[in-house]
């Protein structure tokens, strides 16, 4: 398998998983900036794209976040797993702000019809092919149908929160919060929407 462009070319290619998403081993040959080729190996972990939003309501100064069990993080040290984050999921064959309502729906039981959209950012460039689009969406308690808490058949067991911007801002600062995606929404909002 060979794909020649300027800069790279692909030796070789394997799928070494392709469960709940698909992990690559490729080789390939890299040209670097001063002229030189260099043949490097990475791993490549594709789950496809995703969308996040955080919810806030000016009026109030507050936000809703999420608290879940997360594998990945309970195995690298936090004692129950559980990380607080802003509504997400991934995009699947739909575009990140239909997706985006839906997952605001499931996971929180607010029906939100607009969304704004702020950016897209890769979540772990090294290793992860995902690229979020992260959105704010204002929020009030008649938007609110049902309890969310996510689709049970997907594994999904979510605690929806409301608190202060403040107390969401502390909790990054105690290493309450420690979600990437998370981190970024609430400074976002401290800065541009909570003047």
């Amino acid at each position: 398998m060979t794909d020649n462009t300027d800069f790279i070319r692909i030796v070789d290619s394997q799928t070494l998983s392709n469960d709940f998403s698909t992990l690559k081993k490729t080789i390939f040959d890299y040209r670097r900036r001063d002229g030189t080729w260099q043949q490097l190996t990475r791993e490549t972990y594709d789950r496809g794209d995703s969308t996040t939003v955080l919810l806030y309501n000016r009026a109030r100064r507050t936000v809703v976040l999420t608290r879940q069990f997360r594998f990945p993080a309970y195995v690298n040290g936090v004692p129950d797993g559980m990380l607080l984050e802003t509504p997400a999921g991934k995009n699947e064959a739909e575009s990140p702000d239909t997706r985006i309502r839906s997952e605001i729906k499931e996971e929180t039981g607010y029906d939100i019809g607009h969304v704004t959209p702020l950016f897209d950012a890769f979540s772990s460039p090294g290793s992860i092919t995902e690229k979020v689009s992260f959105f704010v969406a204002e929020y009030d308690a008649s938007k609110r149908q049902d309890e969310g808490g996510g689709l049970a058949d997907e594994g999904e067991d979510i605690e929806v929160l409301e608190m202060p911007l403040d107390e969401a801002l502390g909790l990054i600062q105690q290493g309450q919060i420690q979600d990437l995606k998370t981190i970024t929404l609430l400074y976002h909002a401290a800065l541009y929407l909570f003047e």
